[in-house]
């Protein structure tokens, strides 16, 4: 097979197809017009409204009025106006009640903007919300978060001494992020215990590679996939390669635990496994604009193989994606854990003055039409992995992935 056939790395619109917000902490491989005024134009003009300014049916004649009315009467030090014309924008995204809908502050925006171009300090786990609390999506493998003990699911109640109730993720993120060498302490809760525990964990740096193989017995590939990147592509280009060369009959491949990344990422590796011109998902806009359908764009080097999966509720976002693409239109079995049902898109939106709005645009939804967000997937065959599991370094998810693949 000619490497044309391989799908390649090609340069991602971040802005549009960066699928997971999917604050990795230490590893941020994790979407117009807004509110954005200079402070002379603040002072000179929005202090002088009048009510009448009409937007939707809304008098927003009211805020200046607000506005007007603490300067006159507040009895206190007011902050300068650019703070309460970052206050305000604040004020509007936290009201839709979306965790993943953000202002930031032209420091902070440029900040995460960084953090997406590579590697930096942290403890290398993902954080969400899920009903309304700072929740671990997924450790990566062998950072300090995975090798101090966190598990997909725990709920951080504290970070340091401070407690997590009312905190957006981007503040528990920058928290919890720091240098090199040194600690933060989490308060976490898991499962079905009763009590929390303290787990202190030491920062580093981290990098980590998206693409591992193995062969197991019987010639099964298994293929580990813990994210999204720039180079997800190129690595998975390779290892089909190898795999292509091993003498393989069959594949595992284990979608457990990953956070998500790009999307061009997930709809190429979805090309080594289904055929050219394949839907793999469907953005949608709520009816805002017309849907985009994502489809593969080269021929499968991979198609022949039997296959499973393997998810759990770590997988999110692009990694649901391609599980939900596998499942529906290869007739790939899901193996493990309902998955975290993170199917939204945000978009990066840079104001005048440099300040961001991060703010959901659109809904992911699988071949069939099922919307991942909030409601993820449900595997075909559910295995859990017990406590006593993980104490004796045993895997009956992969156990019954391998059973499974080899009497395909």
């Amino acid at each position: 097979m000619s490497d044309k056939n391989y799908p390649h790395f090609r340069k991602t619109n971040w802005r549009k197809n960066f699928l997971w917000y999917l604050v990795i902490l230490g590893l941020i491989l994790s979407f117009g017009a807004g509110l954005a005024v200079g402070e002379n134009r603040v002072r000179n003009t929005y202090l002088t409204q009048d009510a009448g300014q009409m937007q939707n049916g809304v008098d927003l004649g009211i805020v200046f009025e607000a506005w007007k009315k603490l300067s006159d009467k507040y009895v206190g030090s007011l902050p300068d106006n650019k703070a309460m014309v970052y206050g305000m924008a604040k004020g509007m995204t936290e009201q839709l009640g979306d965790p993943y809908t953000v202002f930031f502050e032209p420091d902070k925006a440029k900040q995460f903007k960084d953090d997406l171009k590579g590697s930096f300090e942290g403890i290398g786990a993902e954080i969400g919300m899920k009903d309304s609390i700072v929740t671990i999506i997924a450790p990566i493998k062998d950072t300090p978060a995975d090798k101090a003990g966190l598990k997909a699911g725990d709920k951080i109640l504290k970070i340091d001494d401070t407690e997590t109730t009312g905190l957006t993720v981007d503040e528990a993120v920058a928290k919890i992020r720091g240098q090199k060498g040194t600690q933060v302490k989490l308060t976490v809760i898991s499962g079905d215990d009763l009590a929390p525990r303290d787990v202190a964990i030491t920062r580093d740096v981290i990098n980590v590679k998206s693409v591992e193989w193995e062969m197991k017995d019987d010639a099964v590939a298994y293929v580990r996939l813990s994210s999204f990147s720039e180079d997800t592509v190129k690595e998975f280009t390779e290892a089909a390669r190898q795999i292509r060369e091993s003498g393989a009959k069959s594949i595992v491949l284990d979608l457990r635990g990953n956070p998500g990344g790009y999307l061009d990422s997930a709809v190429d590796v979805a090309s080594f496994f289904l055929p050219k011109g394949t839907q793999v998902v469907r953005e949608d806009f709520g009816g805002k604009q017309p849907a985009n359908d994502y489809t593969t764009q080269y021929n499968p080097v991979l198609d022949k193989y039997p296959m499973v999966a393997l998810v759990d509720k770590g997988s999110a976002s692009a990694a649901e994606i391609l599980a939900g693409a596998l499942s529906e239109k290869k007739g790939v079995k899901l193996i493990g854990e309902k998955t975290y049902g993170k199917g939204s898109v945000q978009e990066f939106i840079t104001l005048s003055d440099g300040s961001t709005v991060k703010v959901t645009v659109a809904e992911w939804l699988t071949p069939e039409g099922k919307n991942i967000n909030k409601e993820g997937i449900s595997p075909d065959t559910e295995v859990k992995i017990s406590a006593d599991d993980l104490k004796d370094k045993k895997d009956p998810q992969l156990d019954k992935a391998l059973e499974t693949v080899k009497n395909q």
